[in-house]
C-alpha cells in the first residue's frame, strides 16, 4: 500500500498509523496512531533539520531554528495533507463529522506515516514521505513577514499545544459607501487585538500585525 509517496512492506504499520484515536471508540481493540506519531514528530524534525543545515550553509543557528518550527508546524503538515487529499485515508470513528483542514488530528497521522515509513524502511524510507510533503518549500521564513494574518497563523500552530487565531467582528460604523469594521483576533493562552480597516479582511489583517507586535 503506497501512502504519502511511499510503499509500504508492512501493511499493519500503515494501518495503526492512519488510526485516529476517535476510531476506538467503535472499535476499542484497535491500536491507534498515538505512539508511532511521536516517533514521526522526531524523526521529522530530524529530516527538517538535515534538510535546512545543508541547504542553508550561511544561515545561523537562531535562523535555522526559525525557519525548522514554519518546516513542521502542525499549520504546515495540515496544508500540505489537504494539497494531497491525505485525510480521506483516515481511520475514524464512524459516522464523525468532516475534520477541520487544519485539524491537528491531521497533522498527528501524518506524522504517524513518517513514524511508521522510518520503521519499514529506515531514514530513507522517511525521507521519502517528506519529500512528497513538500514542507522544503515552507521554510523561508521571511516570506511570512509580509503577511501578517500567515505569520501568526504558523507561529501559533508551532506552539505546543498547536494554538489557532479566531477572528471576531466587534462592529461595523460609518456609511455604506465608507465602512469602518473592528476586528478582534485572538489565541488561547497567548493574547488578543483588535484592527480597524474599511473592509473587513484588511480589518483582520491589522489584528494580526496588532497581536504580532504584543506578543513579539
Amino acid at each position: 500500500m503506497t501512502i504519502l509517496g511511499y510503499e509500504f512492506g508492512n501493511q499493519s504499520l500503515v494501518e495503526e498509523a492512519l488510526t485516529t484515536p476517535s476510531f476506538r471508540m467503535s472499535s476499542p481493540s484497535a491500536r491507534d496512531n498515538q505512539r508511532l506519531e511521536f516517533l514521526g514528530d522526531a524523526v521529522l524534525g530530524l529530516l527538517a533539520t538535515d534538510w535546512l543545515y545543508e541547504n542553508n550553509p550561511d544561515s545561523r543557528e537562531g535562523d535555522l531554528t526559525g525557519r525548522r518550527q514554519h518546516m513542521v508546524s502542525s499549520a504546515a503538515l495540515c496544508e500540505a495533507a489537504d494539497r494531497l487529499g491525505f485525510a480521506s485515508s483516515l481511520r475514524r470513528n464512524k459516522g464523525a463529522s468532516p475534520l477541520p483542514k487544519n485539524s491537528k488530528t491531521i497533522a498527528d497521522a501524518v506524522e504517524a506515516v513518517i513514524g511508521a515509513a522510518w520503521l519499514d524502511g529506515g531514514l530513507a524510507a522517511a525521507r521519502k514521505v517528506f519529500d512528497y510533503l513538500g514542507l522544503a518549500g515552507n521554510s523561508r521564513f521571511g516570506e511570512l513577514d509580509g503577511n501578517p494574518k500567515s505569520k501568526l497563523q504558523h507561529i501559533t500552530q508551532a506552539t505546543t499545544p498547536p494554538r489557532t487565531p479566531v477572528y471576531r467582528m466587534v462592529k461595523a460604523e460609518g456609511t455604506s459607501d465608507k465602512p469602518v469594521f473592528t476586528v478582534e483576533v485572538a489565541v488561547e493562552g497567548v493574547g488578543c487585538a483588535e484592527g480597524v480597516a474599511g473592509s473587513i479582511k484588511d480589518a483582520e489583517v491589522a489584528a494580526a500585525a496588532a497581536l504580532l507586535r504584543r506578543i513579539s
